[in-house]
């Protein structure tokens, strides 16, 4: 399958380093080279780090590596593409004016894939002149660890794009749950009211950002708690979600203001250093000040 991926950021570079890992031939686009080789290095470092840990060897890294190239073309990107996945930031506006462009230049019969994590898939859907071949791909981060992608089912999905999906979920070996398109799916909508409730508790002064995250994580078996796990997404982006899912679903998905003051004071959590935690090379180094 080749598979031409739209955007090098965090979620996009993973996506398509698990891609490319599972065989297919894989392009990668952003707006600019610089980003663009950004991405193709944190997916070099990522396949480092599997040597190092014993999860790869030299061999599946090069072949990976062979299967990757870079654009800043979209047209480049999607011309030769059976499948297109769009990893671009969560803004509605952004994401249906990328897919007018891939509709008139991915091939007729490609499965056209958003990453989003809550937005509409059937609205993004209805940009194209052949909806039914759109399909929501929600990865988790970091994809290439995390072992779920969430196959999110638009109004108008042919039951082949599906199919396309699920074959393609189930190469790169990881676990694939299907859902229908509810604001949020599964997965966002639970993990924003986890997150809400327990910044509520934070902001309640009701116990600390870690010993909220260890009940989660010892007494639950989550690998991350609710509160680094807003830190690891990022601040910025679980506010945004959160929003979206009140708009849509009523007030019990109001962001606790504790978060809207760390939003605006631009602690957004790992990717600034700071959020609800302090961090240093990627690790938690001690808990903010709130």
């Amino acid at each position: 399958m080749t598979v031409g991926v739209l955007g090098v950021g965090s979620m996009g570079h993973g996506i398509a380093q698990v891609s490319a890992m599972a065989g297919h031939e894989v392009t990668v686009r952003d707006i600019d080279e610089g980003l663009i080789q950004e991405g193709l290095e944190a997916i070099e470092a990522n396949l480092e780090g599997g040597i190092e840990h014993g999860k790869i060897g030299t061999k599946e890294r090069d072949a990976t590596l062979e299967r990757l190239s870079g654009t800043t073309s979209i047209e480049a990107a999607v011309a030769d593409a059976d499948l297109v996945i769009e990893a671009i930031p969560e803004r509605m506006d952004l994401k249906k004016e990328t897919f007018e462009t891939v509709d008139d230049h991915a091939p007729a019969d490609a499965v056209l894939a958003t990453n989003t994590s809550s937005l509409s898939v059937t609205e993004i859907a209805s940009t194209l002149d052949e909806p039914g071949r759109m399909i929501g791909l929600h990865f988790f981060k970091p994809p290439h660890i995390m072992p779920l992608i969430e196959v999110v089912l638009a109004e108008q999905t042919y039951d082949e794009t599906l199919s396309v999906g699920e074959a393609y979920a189930e190469s790169t070996g990881k676990t694939a749950v299907t859902v229908e398109d509810f604001p949020g799916f599964a997965s966002s909508r639970l993990g924003a009211m986890l997150s809400i409730e327990a910044l509520r508790m934070l902001q309640e002064g009701v116990a600390s950002a870690e010993d909220i995250d260890t009940a989660m994580r010892l007494g639950y078996n989550h690998t991350m708690g609710p509160i680094e796990t807003v830190d690891h997404t990022g601040i910025d982006v679980n506010l945004d979600v959160m929003e979206y899912l009140r708009e849509e679903l009523g007030e019990r998905y109001k962001p606790p203001q504790i978060l809207k003051r760390k939003a605006r004071a631009g602690k957004l959590g790992k990717k600034t250093g700071e959020g609800f935690y302090v961090w240093e090379d990627g690790e938690i180094v001690t808990e903010s000040d709130h």
